[in-house]
């Protein structure tokens, strides 16, 4: 059988864009691949430099570069020889010092915890000589009459951080129930607990019109508008493997750029709580965590005695947000894939940081909150509790199973048949 030409152009065409392909994965490979001995040897130039050209006379100062060159150091090491996380872009070494940062805040957690309460107020003041001072009490609960006046007195820049919070989470829960259920479970938190914390009352427009309905709202619209996005652009998209050296033009080198930091496949979630007891405990301890997590917040802020416009908020927040991308997707993984036997290193080390951060907040809570909870607050919560972990499961999962499917009832008719 003979081969026309046209055939024969295009075996050679295949031929010439399988090679392409083959370059192009290969040269990605050769930069994103971790090279050990070359940052070995960098790490090593950088530390003798600064060795013997360094000479500060400054005590306090040489301690406090030390600590950041450590730090630097460990990350360094981490991107290098740590395990690889869920995700690959904008690298893989990237999540790495993720998983880095994570493991260090965590040491910092577990120091602070050994430290008394007066003792680590104080210790603040060596990153900020401002910290360690008493925080003015400020009352959100005033004028709570529904005017205009009163809703624009209480606009101010933590609106937009509100906001961008909320559409930091609903990238990290990609589900709309999720977001919505623990926006309403945490105003429920502030309620329970504005005995203890002075800013947790406000009024009831603040709770649910300012916080809920817009701010809340308008951050988790935006943020599953975004998931949709990145779904549907992953999904659609046939993904190019040319190298950025077969792109010619610099506008496709710049688009080549910033594709790197788009997702290389997208997950949606799909939480399934009540499908079986492992989703629905999973999905149920994910929730108190995530709420934990966002109580920490104002809890450490007053202990502590950190302002809230101070920048340390801010980076505890962001480096959150990076421990708890990878950490979330590891955490839908290990719920909805029985094959994944083990939870992953992000989101064990990000359940460690809450969970330490936890403990810092009740052993400095001692002979700090005098009033007890009310009565309707204990029994809501112990009531919540209940339903949420006896009475529900058992109803659900015991009592009345769902029904099967038809076609899992097919699948095991056929099965039988067999």
């Amino acid at each position: 059988m003979k081969i026309t030409q046209e055939e024969e152009q295009e075996e050679i065409l295949v031929v010439k864009q399988t090679k392409i392909i083959e370059k192009a994965v290969n040269n990605e490979e050769n930069i994103f691949h971790p090279h050990t001995l070359t940052v070995l040897v960098v790490v090593l130039g950088l530390m003798f430099y600064a060795a013997t050209r360094s000479n500060y006379e400054n005590t306090e100062e040489s301690i406090r570069l030390g600590i950041l060159a450590a730090i630097v150091c460990f990350v360094l090491i981490g991107m290098v020889h740590f395990p690889d996380g869920p995700f690959v872009r904008p690298s893989k070494p990237v999540w790495r010092a993720a998983l880095s940062l994570s493991v260090l805040y965590q040491l910092f957690l577990v120091f602070l915890l050994f430290l008394n309460k007066d003792d680590a107020r104080q210790f603040m003041k060596y990153y900020d000589p401002e910290l360690g001072v008493v925080l003015p009490e400020r009352s959100y609960a005033e004028a709570c009459d529904l005017s205009w006046d009163n809703i624009k007195n209480q606009m101010d820049l933590f609106v937009v951080a509100h906001t961008l919070g909320w559409f930091g989470k609903a990238l990290i829960l990609r589900d709309y129930w999720f977001c919505w259920i623990i926006s309403i479970a945490f105003e429920l938190c502030e309620y329970s607990l504005q005995h203890q914390l002075n800013n947790f009352a406000e009024c009831w427009w603040d709770h649910w019109i300012l916080d809920v309905l817009l701010c809340n709202w308008l951050g988790i619209h935006i943020g599953m508008k975004f998931c949709q996005y990145f779904s549907c652009k992953v999904t659609d998209k046939e993904y190019s493997w040319v190298g950025f050296r077969q792109i010619k033009s610099l506008r496709g080198k710049a688009k080549r750029a910033v594709q790197q930091f788009t997702p290389k496949e997208w997950t949606r979630y799909e939480w399934k709580t009540t499908s079986s007891p492992k989703n629905y405990f999973g999905t149920v301890l994910l929730l108190i965590i995530f709420l934990q997590c966002e109580l920490n917040c104002f809890y450490l802020k007053s202990l502590l005695w950190i302002p809230p416009e101070h920048p340390l908020n801010t980076y505890r927040l962001i480096l959150l947000f990076f421990f708890a991308l990878p950490g979330a997707r590891e955490v839908y993984q290990y719920i909805s894939d029985n094959s994944t036997k083990r939870l992953g290193a992000h989101a064990w080390l990000l359940i460690f940081n809450i969970m330490t951060e936890t403990l810092i907040c009740l052993k400095f809570s001692e002979n700090e909150f005098h009033e007890s909870a009310p009565l309707i607050v204990k029994v809501g919560w112990s009531t919540a509790f209940i339903i949420l972990f006896i009475i529900f499961p058992l109803w659900r999962f015991v009592i009345s199973p769902a029904k099967k499917t038809e076609a899992a009832i097919t699948i095991e008719e056929i099965k039988k048949s067999n």
